[in-house]
């Protein structure tokens, strides 16, 4: 039977390993502690390499993870072992991509946390449930942007109603397009 691929989880990880920005889509990591260990041992497993060009595959606990760093961040994403490693592979691609426009460029810990919101939004529209969504940088990045123009105000400082018209509008959207 063939079915939808899926991500597992999308981490953003500091050099130290810790986190700035995680997303889990699977039950395999019950608790926040096995969350977190996880991210220590994939971030142990993968923090010799130089994935800093290319992307770099590994095999992981039965999971393929997809990675790659720049400056002080390290971005992963997760699949299971029957993942088409490609497929995990352009999802942490438009991921990377659209976390630099997003950021103009200045993809560092600091700039990531500042903008934090921008890159939680981003996450949400690439892999909804683990059903991947979009993975074109361009895409995702101008969604997000227009989720901020739109709303005038970060999610945090609107008001209920002004939370649910967004969530409404982006619904429609969605449906619309699909």
């Amino acid at each position: 039977m063939e079915t939808c691929p899926s991500v597992k989880n999308i981490l953003l990880l500091d050099s130290e390993g810790k986190r700035v920005a995680v997303k889990y889509y699977s039950n395999d990591w019950p608790t926040n502690v096995a969350k977190e260990t996880y991210e220590k041992a994939v971030f142990t497993k993968t923090q010799k390499t130089n994935a800093r060009t290319e992307a770099e595959i590994a095999m992981f606990e039965g999971n393929i993870v997809v990675y790659k760093f720049v400056q002080d961040l390290h971005f992963f994403v997760t699949g299971g072992e029957d993942e088409n490693e490609l497929i995990l592979a352009t999802v942490l691609q438009g991921f990377f991509d659209a976390v630099g426009l997003l950021l103009r460029g200045n993809v560092d810990k600091k700039e990531a946390l500042e903008n934090l919101d921008l890159i939680l939004l981003c996450l949400d529209e690439i892999v909804d449930g683990g059903i991947i969504l979009e993975t074109d940088a361009n895409v995702i990045a101008g969604k997000v942007a227009s989720h901020s123009v739109d709303a005038g105000a970060p999610l945090s400082e609107q008001t209920i109603s002004q939370a649910l018209a967004t969530a409404r509008e982006h619904l429609t959207r969605s449906l619309l397009n699909g």
